[in-house]
């Protein structure tokens, strides 16, 4: 453990706008000393109360690690840490969702090439109120966290497909919603969302330049989304490179979700289990500022993976989409027509892994990037 002197913290201190260095050790910290005095409320803070906070900040900095293992969920383990949800789709798509035991006979649930397997039903002409399909839930829920999903292969790009990867808490939309995949119908791209009651308005900072916030306002329904411009991040741009790994990022200071492409290499501090955010490039979208308390409105959240039909996003743009609209009149009549288009829209997933702050970040002796 470093060795730390007053005399020396109060020479990081003297130029407050050079990168903040823990004395001896020489380990970097995030912030500059000035920005460090800022967020600590330190301007007015006698000098060696100010030096003491810094000095924990090092000592604390030089052993703790960012983030520790707590679940992990592969073919070991995944049906018997998820539930099938069998109620009708909350999101009125043209879908019908069917319980464990269904799904493994009909051969829309189970493994395949060394990986969790999760389609749609492919074969049946006009299904009797909707195609079959699956949507887990984690048995375990969770606030904040490091949420890493390895997806060897998501649904394709297809007209009438909704799929999505995200997180929910109980009485939607009081505890929030998450989703850090999702897309319809021929969409080339991810779209990140936050929903949320009312009161929560998120700003873009730290994203991707590239990425937009459609809109700050996260109530509800429409939500605040980001959009984004990689086709290599969703559907059969993912699945041309091999899938990749998805990363949400959960704060009380922030939302961020990391897209890394399997063509691109996979950072190694995943690929060991160290994942540490501070050494990845920029989120393709992240969720901040002074206008949501994160806390207040995100909490107690479970994972889910599903696939639907239609409904509520997918359905409701169809006469916006020139080719999609071009094949049915209407969504719902296309996908029940039309049961081999979604050979392909299934879910093959080598793991979920879920880290948790340790201890000492959780004290607040890092700095948030």
């Amino acid at each position: 453990m470093p060795s730390l002197s007053l005399p020396e913290l109060s020479r990081t201190l003297e130029d407050k706008e050079k990168p903040l260095t823990c004395p001896r050790t020489g380990q970097a910290a995030v912030k500059t000393a000035s920005e460090y005095l800022t967020y600590n409320n330190l301007q007015t803070m006698h000098t060696s109360n100010a030096l003491i906070r810094l000095g924990a900040l090092c000592l604390a900095a030089g052993t703790a690690k960012a983030y520790t293992l707590t679940d992990s969920f592969d073919t070991t383990n995944f049906f018997q840490d998820w539930n099938f949800f069998t109620a009708a789709d909350p999101t009125t798509g043209f879908v019908k969702y069917v319980g464990a035991t269904a799904a493994n006979t009909s051969g829309i649930a189970g493994y395949s090439n060394n990986a969790v397997y999760l389609g749609v039903d492919h074969t049946t002409m006009n299904p009797t109120g909707g195609r079959q399909s699956v949507r887990v839930t984690s048995n375990k829920a969770y606030t904040h966290g490091l949420f890493i999903a390895d997806i060897a292969h998501a649904p394709d790009s297809e007209c009438g497909v909704w799929p999505a990867l995200w997180t929910v808490g109980p009485n939607w939309p009081a505890s929030g919603e998450i989703d850090f995949y999702e897309g319809v119908n021929d969409s080339p791209t991810n779209t990140a969302t936050l929903h949320t009651s009312s009161g929560c308005t998120m700003q873009s900072t730290g994203a991707l330049a590239s990425s937009i916030l459609k809109d700050g306002d996260c109530n509800s329904d429409t939500g605040c989304g980001m959009s984004t411009v990689d086709t290599s991040n969703y559907g059969s741009g993912f699945n041309a490179g091999g899938g990749g790994v998805y990363a949400m990022e959960w704060t009380s200071q922030a939302i961020k979700v990391y897209f890394f492409p399997r063509a691109a290499g996979i950072p190694s501090d995943i690929t060991s289990g160290t994942p540490d955010p501070t050494k990845w490039a920029q989120p393709i979208a992240a969720f901040s500022g002074s206008g949501c308390n994160i806390d207040q409105h995100f909490m107690n959240h479970n994972l889910v993976f599903d696939t639907t039909f239609c409904g509520q996003w997918a359905g409701k743009v169809w006469s916006q989409n020139p080719k999609c609209s071009a094949l049915a009149p209407t969504c719902d009549a296309y996908v029940a027509a039309n049961p081999s288009k979604f050979a392909s829209s299934y879910w093959l997933i080598n793991s979920v892994k879920v880290y948790q702050a340790s201890a000492a970040a959780k004290r607040g002796v890092a700095f948030e990037a």
